[in-house]
């Protein structure tokens, strides 16, 4: 029985090929698709792929639904229908073309023409992303806040909800659909509601369920002028297409037949491995079923069933929008049974809350496939798929070419059974920086390095000047200590090199500008942080104390915690310390100068 029979209403299909429920930004703010506010316009499917070349991006209501929505269908379905680019020369021609060619429209009209049916969100025997009928033994169903992410349901509580459990959430059609793919790729982990059907049910839940997919990575998106051309940058290029990768709607039957054992259509679950990026993209972690309801508002969601779905065995290697952690390199050579266990796989590097996008360039900017230490071992980082395919292509682009890189994540807590927190940031990325060998990379390298050393010589002032008054530092992991409001700080000269750097890509003297610049800011914001740190010391610090540890007599003022830090915050700075020293050698008498000890005029 259909389940929106169940509830008694006329429900009419929601088909996501035509039915508007993606708003996205319109290229031309003023041109004739702009219907909404700041140039915005709801679509479908067909419209968005037919004439991606129109949008510059979504818009969407949390960061982390843009990810869902690319992997769930916009990619699949483009990959599915038109296969993927034969090579690098054939990427870098559809991303040139700038929009598909009439060739390509026809293909996918075709395609989704083909595939209508499995689209519609309603369908009362097969709706999209959903098992029809699926219910539990008792037939209870849960408030449609259990799809939202930031919406208070059981142990789920965002700390500034305005809305309790007890408040109904009647969701729009359209938003349903939008809650209902990032629940497939970012479900919390941990109890679910069993459904009749499912064999591994116990005592009416299941339990050991993981996250969906996208939870256990920290996701690195690619993004273009446009969003044809964020489509094209987030494909695999040389891919063979392989006979068992297919996405979840050309999988599913609906009569309990098994004609594809990996069918998503039934309460039954598997867990197994990728068969692809089609099947990994549209990996259906939940079992859900919305059910809507005519209300005077038109139609609504307003309950829904989630229950356990396909478990993946491990992140797989053709998983492309993730940078990966490689194992650190033994400290000791592997001898005997230990030497012919296999090295453990690269994991994926999630993304840390509280920390901006540019501080982990050193993961985004290792294009090489591998490193590896001198016995052979692998370390270190490898950047994902896609960063490592444009780098191979760098020198076919434009070197100017505007590329940014899109980062998501979520912070779950409680065994991964509540969303703690989002994560989200943009960072410009020059593409010659994607060079393993070329200066712009170890210039940026470098630069996020500089602030890492600044911010932990400004901890290491805070630790004596505490010692200096009796007291120990503040551990590294609790508090607010001086060298975070450093990192808060450099944001944004941070964002500046990367736009500068990514202006001027290949010009050296424009480069050692931009960098000169850069530690000009960093020099001054370091000192506002510091000086801040200075006038809250206590009067003991002047004349100090003598500490000794490991047998080690060492005496801590205000003058050695200054000197020192003087002496650090000149090593990390080079090009700010030669700029000084020069100045005060060729300045005039009557010149405005940095004071004596290296305080810039701020």
């Amino acid at each position: 029985m259909a389940p929106d029979r169940e509830e008694g209403g006329n429900v009419t299909s929601f088909n996501l090929l035509d039915a508007p429920w993606l708003s996205v930004q319109v290229v031309d703010p003023g041109g004739p698709h702009a219907t909404g506010p700041g140039g915005t316009v709801e679509v479908g499917l067909r419209e968005l792929l037919l004439h991606a070349e129109r949008y510059r991006d979504l818009v969407v209501d949390i960061p982390t639904q843009k990810p869902a929505i690319f992997r769930q269908v916009l990619l699949p379905i483009l990959v599915d229908a038109l296969g993927y680019p034969a090579d690098v020369g054939d990427g870098l021609a559809l991303l040139r073309a700038g929009s598909l060619t009439p060739a390509h429209r026809d293909l996918l009209t075709a395609y989704l023409e083909e595939h209508r049916a499995r689209f519609d969100l309603f369908d009362p025997d097969d709706p999209f992303g959903q098992v029809a009928g699926l219910r539990t033994a008792k037939g209870e169903t849960k408030g449609s806040a259990l799809l939202v992410a930031t919406a208070a349901t059981g142990n789920n509580v965002p700390l500034f909800a305005s809305r309790t459990e007890g408040d109904p959430l009647e969701l729009t059609p359209a938003q349903a659909a939008r809650w209902l793919l990032h629940t497939h790729c970012w479900d919390t982990a941990a109890i679910k509601t069993g459904a009749v059907g499912d064999t591994r049910v116990k005592a009416g839940k299941t339990t050991g369920n993981p996250t969906g997919p996208l939870g256990q990575l920290g996701v690195v998106m690619p993004l273009g002028r446009t969003l044809f051309e964020t489509l094209v940058l987030n494909i695999p290029f040389g891919r063979a297409p392989l006979s068992d990768d297919r996405p979840q709607w050309r999988r599913r039957r609906t009569d309990g037949r098994v004609e594809d054992t990996l069918s998503c259509a039934l309460p039954a679950w598997q867990e197994r491995a990728s068969r692809g990026p089609l099947d990994l993209w549209t990996w259906q972690s939940r079992r859900v079923r919305l059910i809507p309801e005519d209300t005077p508002a038109g139609t609504r969601v307003t309950r829904v069933v989630v229950s356990a779905g396909d478990r993946l065995v491990a992140t797989p290697d053709h998983e492309p929008h993730t940078a990966w952690r490689l194992p650190p390199a033994p400290k000791r050579p592997r001898t005997g049974a230990a030497a012919k266990r296999p090295v453990p796989a690269a994991l994926p590097r999630r993304h840390q809350t509280g920390k901006a996008g540019w501080r982990g360039l050193e993961a985004f900017l290792a294009v090489e496939r591998e490193q590896r230490d001198a016995r052979g071992e692998r370390s270190g980082f490898r950047t994902s798929v896609l960063l490592d395919q444009l780098g191979g292509a760098r020198d076919r682009l434009p070197a100017d070419y505007p590329l940014r890189v899109e980062l998501t994540g979520i912070a779950y807590g409680n065994q991964s059974a509540v969303v703690e927190d989002l994560y989200t940031d943009a960072i410009p990325l020059p593409l010659v920086a994607l060079d393993p060998d070329g200066p712009l990379r170890t210039s940026l390298l470098e630069a996020t390095e500089q602030a890492e050393q600044l911010a932990s010589a400004l901890n290491h002032l805070s630790g004596d000047l505490m010692r200096a008054a009796g007291s120990e530092p503040i551990p590294w992991d609790k508090g607010q200590r001086p060298g975070e409001t450093l990192l808060y700080a450099l944001d944004a000269p941070a964002r500046l090199l990367l736009l500068d750097l990514r202006s001027a890509p290949e010009d050296f003297e424009a480069t050692e500008r931009a960098l000169e610049k850069w530690e000009r800011n960093a020099a001054a914001h370091t000192w506002k942080v510091a000086e801040q740190t200075l006038a809250t010391t206590a009067p003991g610090v002047f004349s100090g104390r003598r500490v000794t540890r490991d047998k080690t007599e060492r005496v801590y003022r205000l003058a050695t915690a200054e000197q020192s830090f003087r002496a650090r915050m000149a090593v990390v700075l080079p090009r700010w310390t030669a700029a000084r020293r020069a100045a005060a050698t060729t300045a005039s008498p009557d010149a405005e100068l940095p004071d004596s000890e290296g305080r810039p005029n701020l």
